[in-house]
């Protein structure tokens, strides 16, 4: 059964004992299989041997995305290429592609975290699951594929894209479950509204979302225009894809899948671990996988972590909401930004849709933020004066608020570039080197 109360409803020092060994028998599979590791232990001066707490973590050295752009495509891998039966990778948009190797053994573990995760979200074998995630290299289609034909409910595979066709077969087919990321969601549900299709009359009754990051505010707005409980999934190319993390009933945080991945958050800049409840950087290990596990893993997201009771009964550690990636921050007059609280601002304002992008620019040495956003289309028409005012009230909201002065465009409906992946929201102008 996907519900495994054995982990899935663990005492914490039991867990704690569990990943304490599977993290030593970890460290000793990469010391032994994957020089990089080597090398870097050996650096650092620590042995696996070393690690007698989980809290010994903050002994060993991290991980970051440019050592595996530097061993590309499999200088990290711990097997033999005999031994892989799948390999995913990130799209490469930012440099070499992140490859992600898995054994037969790593694809069950997936799956069985993904499994959890649609469990969780309600997601049972008598639903219709329509995945408009992208099959292919990128993890998240086959990913929630895979977790759906576990539970057994009917799948239709239709990836992303074709959003007319989408809607035609949530209606003909009567999905009961929407998988896509958040934006595209909203793209669906802007397109429905467009053929007069009124999604909320559907059988659709529930979303999973992930792949980029949203706001609670974005989730208020998917099931107010959907009808649909919108549930998350949260994962990394590098740990194995979605299923490190996920909603439940609650809609209190996210669980993390605790006996596969082992969570720390640190101080971005000095990387010294932070108690919990205490906001930084979120770091992963992966304790249990054998073709490439990943040792303290800098994943750049921020958020902070809770072990606390949940209605739900699991007992999993929570991380909350991402509220923004630590190389995604800007310093707008001297005061940090994350694009999630700009969003989270603009879906306050009842004139606007949730269609903006940030525009970024070097003012001096500091950065300057332009907002574009949407109007409604009845606002829009009202002319030059409302479009104004409208203008005016975002601004003194996000001064207000943040205490931040931004340039407002307010922009007529479609004129920004709709996403069937993940959204583009922030553009940046400003030079590089």
């Amino acid at each position: 059964m996907p519900w495994e109360d054995q982990f899935e409803c663990m005492p914490a020092e039991k867990m704690q004992a569990f990943q304490l060994k599977k993290l030593k028998e970890t460290l000793e599979w990469v010391y032994e299989k994957i020089p990089f590791y080597r090398k870097k232990l050996d650096e650092n001066g620590v042995k696996p041997a070393d690690i007698q707490h989980v809290r010994d973590l903050a002994k060993l050295p991290v991980t970051v995305k440019n050592d595996l752009r530097d061993n590309y495509p499999f200088g990290l891998c711990a097997v033999p290429m005999e031994q892989l039966v799948r390999i995913h990778a990130s799209s490469g948009t930012t440099g070499k592609p992140i490859t992600g190797p898995y054994t037969a053994e790593d694809l069950e573990q997936w799956t069985q975290c993904m499994t959890r995760n649609l469990w969780a979200a309600g997601i049972r074998k008598t639903d219709i699951v329509q995945n408009a995630y992208g099959y292919g290299l990128f993890t998240g289609g086959l990913g929630f594929h895979q977790a759906a034909t576990r539970i057994g409910c009917a799948v239709v595979p239709t990836s992303s894209g074709m959003t007319e066709r989408q809607i035609t077969l949530m209606k003909d087919f009567g999905s009961t479950v929407l998988f896509s990321t958040p934006s595209y969601a909203l793209t669906i549900a802007e397109r429905a509204e467009e053929m007069g299709v009124d999604i909320r009359d559907l059988p659709l009754r529930v979303g999973v979302f992930g792949a980029e990051p949203w706001t609670t505010a974005m989730r208020d707005e998917i099931q107010e225009r959907m009808g649909i409980k919108a549930m998350e999934a949260y994962g990394l190319t590098e740990l194995c894809g979605p299923g490190v993390a996920f909603d439940c009933e609650a809609q209190d945080g996210l669980h993390i899948n605790e006996d596969h991945f082992l969570a720390e958050i640190v101080d971005p800049v000095t990387l010294e671990p932070l108690p919990l409840g205490e906001p930084g950087e979120l770091v992963f290990t992966a304790i249990q996988r054998r073709a490439m596990p990943m040792i303290r893993y800098r994943t750049k997201d921020i958020t902070r972590l809770r072990r606390e009771p949940c209605a739900c009964g699991r007992t999993f550690i929570k991380m909350d909401k991402i509220t923004g990636r630590s190389d995604d921050m800007l310093i707008i007059s001297g005061v940090n930004v994350f694009p999630s609280q700009i969003e989270a601002l603009l879906l306050d304002v009842e004139e606007v849709l949730p269609q903006y992008v940030l525009v970024v620019r070097k003012k001096g040495h500091l950065d300057q933020l332009s907002v574009r956003v949407e109007a409604k289309p009845e606002v829009y028409d009202q002319g030059e004066e409302k479009r104004g005012q409208v203008e005016k009230k975002i601004g003194a909201h996000i001064q207000g608020m943040i205490g931040i002065g931004v340039k407002v465009e307010l922009l007529a409906p479609k004129t920004i570039t709709r996403s069937e992946g993940k959204a583009l929201r922030v553009i940046d102008e400003r030079p590089k080197g």
